[in-house]
Order: structure tokens, then sequence, then C-alpha cells
């Protein structure tokens, strides 16, 4: 076995026993055992539709980098949003995007590949500029939750990424919407301000609709598609 597969195999066995030790655990909870076994190879992902992830991981390691995929397709909203985290809080935020922009990939693949392929646009988009934004990290932290869909609804805590070779966490995954609502009450967290027009889930604009009062948060992605995932959480 190599050096790189042991280590994998540690890892694997270490997020394994985390995932139980951790499971209801609070959120801050989890991501300090994160920095403490990770230290600066920690990172944590957001898609900037509130900053309760990145409050949290400034709580647990200030100057935390946060990435910020910009996929060139985003509302204004949102890059205000990924502006004022990097403004107000004390992390990093490290902005990544695709290899191609989006008029480039336009005159290769037409426009509107979103409409016509959007698994292929998000894995262009979303999917392949994470991975290389990951590489030098162990460990990245995302806000997933189980209450989300029902593809969420078994997320553990702590996980092994085995298509990344990464320690995946995923601190919030026990918490409900109404116990983020009340974090981002308590602590005054910033959000984007789309989420009070309608838009409780925010990805890139062209795929992302208004939804319903009272309608599943995650229905407006991909609306009238069977995609219901961009492919970074599986």
């Amino acid at each position: 076995m190599s050096a790189p597969e042991r280590e994998w195999g540690r890892l694997r066995e270490l997020a394994g026993r985390a995932a139980a030790d951790l499971d209801g655990a609070h959120p801050l909870e989890v991501l300090r055992w994160a920095s403490e076994t990770f230290g600066d190879t920690l990172c944590v992902s957001s898609s900037m539709g509130d900053a309760v992830l990145s409050h949290l991981a400034s709580r647990a390691r200030p100057g935390v980098d946060v990435i910020f995929l910009d996929t060139g397709y985003h509302f204004a909203e949102t890059i205000g949003t990924r502006d004022a985290v990097a403004a107000t809080l004390p992390v990093t935020v490290r902005t990544v995007e695709p290899l191609w922009t989006v008029a480039e990939q336009d005159a290769d693949l037409l426009p509107r590949l979103h409409d016509r392929d959007p698994d292929r646009c998000c894995w262009l988009r979303k999917v392949e500029p994470l991975g290389r934004a990951l590489a030098p990290y162990t460990a990245w932290a995302s806000g997933v939750r189980r209450d989300e869909s029902p593809s969420r609804a078994d997320t553990p805590v702590v996980a092994w990424d085995a298509r990344r070779a990464l320690v995946k966490v995923h601190p919030m995954a026990c918490w409900t919407a109404g116990d983020v609502d009340a974090y981002i009450a308590e602590h005054h967290i910033l959000v984007n301000p789309l989420v009070e027009d309608g838009y409780p889930s925010i990805g890139c604009a062209p795929c992302t609709a208004r939804v319903e009062p009272g309608a599943d948060p995650r229905s407006g992605r991909w609306a009238g598609k069977a995609k219901t995932e961009c492919g970074i959480h599986g």
C-alpha cells in the first residue's frame, strides 16, 4: 500500500469515528473539532445564500478560508453578499472561477448550455473548479442540512469524500431551517437579499426560480427538470 493510500485510510477511519461521535453536536463544536484536527488545511465552501456557516467557522478558526465559486451566472445580490462577508467577517474569502468564461463556453459549446445539458454546465462551472480549489486542503466544510431535501436526509456530520480524497464536514447537518433562522436572529447574520424575495435556495440565475410559500425550499432549483443537485455533493 502506498503512502497516500495509507493516509487516505487513516482519514477515512477518522471520518467514520467523528461521524458517530459528533452526530447531533452543535455546529460550532463540530467546526472546533475540525479546526483542531486539520488546522490550516481546513476550508469552508459557501454559496453565499447567507453567512451562517462562514460566521460559525470564523468563531472556530478566525481567518479560515471560505471558498466561493463564481460561476459567471450569479445574481448580483449573491456577489454582493460575498463581498459583504469578506468585508465584515474574520475569514479569507477565496473566489474560484471556471477555466472558461461564459463567453468562451458559449463560443465552444453554444449558448445556454444550462438549458440543454445542465449536468455538463454544472460540472464545468462548479464541480471542476471546486476540485481545483480543494486540492491544497485535507478537509472542507459545507452547509448541507438533512432537512433541505430527501436526497440529503442521511447526510453524516463527517464523511470521507472518496472522489476528492478529503474529509468532508457537514457541521449544520442536524440543524433545521428553524435553527438557522434562530442563529441568524441571535447573531445578526448577513443574508442574501434574494431570500426575502422568494428564493430560499439560491444558485445560478438562469437555473433558480422563486418558490411558492410553503413549498420545498429547493424546488426553485432547476425547476421543471429531474435534476436536484449540481454534482458537488454527490
